[in-house]
Order: C-alpha cells, then structure tokens, then sequence
C-alpha cells in the first residue's frame, strides 16, 4: 500500500457534532460557529484579533488591501516576498496592485534577511514573511528590519499552526506579525475543506477587515438576526468590500479539530525526529534544519537531493509519495521580469523534496520511507548541494 504525502486526520464524531448544531439550529453561514472559533483561535494562539475567512489568499490580499488604503500606498508599490511559496502568497500582492519584489531565501528555505536588506527601496511598504513548512526561520531578524526600516509585517503563517518559540523571553508564544494569516485548508495541520484566519494586532483593522470581508457591509447578517429593533434589517454599504468570510460548516470543523492540534503537531516532530536520525551523514541527502528556538508545527519535512526526478520515480515505484514544495515562482511566465533576481532559490527549488509527514503515518512508516530513500539515493544520486 502506498504511502501518501499528506493524510488529514478527522475527529469525525465531534465534527459530525459540530456540524449538526449547525444543521439543527438553521445557522451555516457566518456567525454562530464562526465567531466560537474566532474566539478559541484567539485564547489557544494568544493573538489579540482574529476573524474567520474562507482562505488564507483572501487574508493575504484582505490585509495588503487594508494596508494600501490605511497607509497611503499606492498602485506599484513595493512588497518584498519570496519564490519559495505557492503562489496565491504573490498573487494577493498582484491583487492588491504592488509590486511583488523577490528576495532570495536562506538555508531554512525563508527570506535571507542580507538580500532582504539589499532590495529595500524607498518605495519599499511591506514585507511578506513566509514560514515554510511550520519553520519561523530569522523571523527575528525580519521582525528587526521591519521596526528598524518602518515596514510592514505580514506573516504568511499558512504552514504554521500551532508553531510555537522557546527558548527566549517569548517561550511558548505564538509567532507574529503587523498581521497574521492562517490556512485551515484540506491538508493542513488544522483541516477543514478550506478556510482561513486573519489576525491584525491592530483593533481598527480587525474592525475594518470585518466589514472589507463582508462587502464593505457595517453589520453582519448574525448581528442583525440578534437585533431585536424593527430596523434591524437595515445596514450601511460604507466601502467597496469583498466576499471573504467564513462560515459555519468550516468553523464547526476547525472547532472540533482544534483540540487535537498540539498532538497531531507533537506527532508530527516526532515523525521529523525519526527522518533526521535516519538521514544523519548520509552524503547525498541534506535535510532542511528547523530554526534554533522554534517548536514547529511541522507541516513540511524536506530534504535537497541532487538528482530529484529520478529519485521521485524511484519512490514512486517503491510505493512511497512525494511532493514539491515549491516550484520556483520565478520560472512562471508573469515574474520573467525578475527571472534571475533569486540564484539561491533557482537553484534550491530543483532540488527540493518533501517527504510523507502526517500523523496517521506509524514508526514503521517512517522506516519504509528512511530505508527508500536511503536505498535509492545510494543507488542512484551524487553528493547533496
């Protein structure tokens, strides 16, 4: 039987229990659920806002959107980002009409914080962090440059619930930015079929991207069922807005899956644990470390081989699944303009593989998967990058 790449794991009787509420009561769409979940999202992460969208591309764009129009920016500015990331992370920046700039990314496969310095320009705005694979990288550095330069933080935190630090004066916290935006999607840590989290650490713009995602409308359609006025059906249209949020049949989920998330991500280190013992001096496989002081959630584990195809098909023949995360962002046809702006990348993203990691996969597993690619390697690749 095959090993796959990503499992999601369902509680499925607490699910089916949520949902039902939701059936019963006649409430599916935002409010209700939504707001339950909203609310435990912000006591288990410690985030002071946090609002339920249907996915996290809408949170990217919802927050460079909320930016643009609060800061001043205007149509070309610039955001700098990455090519290492799926790329709904570069199309919200398109979306909100910036300019993505791509900087080149480091040994955790995040921002190079040097060549982040190197492309800051006076039109720069923002910076658009993304933690691959659950990793915080040198989010720290980002952090600093952002104060020191008056940026924008923007923490694509898609791969990373439940990643924690440890080790500083913020042990145990959750990592953050000026905004922070979560994936509950199908294969995510956190699974849904598809939703998403935006938390400002800013009260107005929490407030702004709760109207922003019900199409600029000043009161939702579960506050005015609450209101007991005769005009309760009135509301005030006060901007142009979008249709963002979440609703109840995606948070009722989330909510039954959230009190196993520390587990599943504990079970998830521990696979990552075993695959580094396993790799260890191994010459032709190099793995991608998890940055010092971070308790990841482990979403990813990958490793850089020389000859990849060969090693996919490899495993694929032995029953062993894999996946690329991700193709250089730089080689699609609407960023040639910076084509050569990331060599580190370019050349990383040929190279990179990740492994089967989910927490249904057994010890035995694992072992299957060390033994192939350990085999295979040996058989047929040269000494890692």
């Amino acid at each position: 039987m095959a090993i796959q790449l990503f499992v999601p794991t369902f509680d499925v009787e607490a699910c089916l229990g949520e949902i039902r509420e939701c059936l019963e009561k006649g409430w599916t769409g935002a409010g209700f659920k939504t707001i339950a979940f909203e609310e435990a999202w912000k006591t288990y992460t410690g985030l002071p806002h946090a609002h339920f969208l249907n996915s996290a591309t809408s949170g990217l764009h919802l927050a460079l959107d909320i930016y643009k129009e609060q800061r001043g920016w205007v149509d070309g500015d610039e955001v700098l980002t990455t090519p290492i990331t799926f790329v709904s992370t570069n199309h919200a920046i398109l979306h909100a009409n910036l300019k993505p700039v791509f900087v080149d990314v480091d040994d955790f496969l995040c921002l190079d914080p040097d060549d982040v310095e190197r492309k800051i320009t006076p039109r720069t705005r923002a910076i658009v962090f993304v933690g691959l694979g659950g990793n915080t990288g040198p989010l720290g550095r980002i952090m600093e440059i952002c104060q020191r330069r008056k940026l924008i933080l923007v923490l694509d935190a898609a791969h990373m619930a439940g990643t924690r630090l440890a080790g500083t004066k913020r042990d145990g916290e959750t990592p953050r930015g000026d905004v922070t935006v979560y994936s509950f999607q199908a294969v995510k840590n956190l699974p849904t079929a598809d939703a998403g989290m935006i938390c400002f650490t800013d009260e107005e713009l929490d407030a702004l991207a709760r109207r922003k995602s019900w199409l600029g409308i000043n009161k939702d359609t579960y506050a005015r069922a609450a209101d007991a006025s005769a005009y309760k059906w009135q509301y005030e249209v006060e901007s142009v807005g979008y249709k963002y949020h979440g609703n109840s049949i995606m948070a009722a989920i989330a909510l039954a899956q959230l009190p196993h998330l520390d587990a599943h991500n504990a079970r998830r280190r521990a696979i990552g644990d075993l695959y580094d013992k396993g790799f260890a001096g191994h010459p032709a496989i190099k793995t991608v470390p998890t940055a010092p002081g971070c308790v990841s959630s482990r979403h990813l584990y990958q490793i850089i081989v020389d000859d990849r195809e060969k090693l996919i098909a490899n495993l694929n023949a032995r029953g062993v699944n894999t996946g690329v995360h991700y193709r250089n962002n730089l080689d699609y046809p609407m960023f040639q303009d910076q084509h050569a702006a990331c060599p580190r990348a370019a050349e990383l993203s040929q190279h990179v593989l990740s492994l089967p990691l989910h927490p249904q996969l057994s010890d035995d597993d694992v072992a299957r998967v060390i033994e192939a690619v350990c085999e295979c390697s040996a058989e047929t690749l040269e000494p890692a990058l």
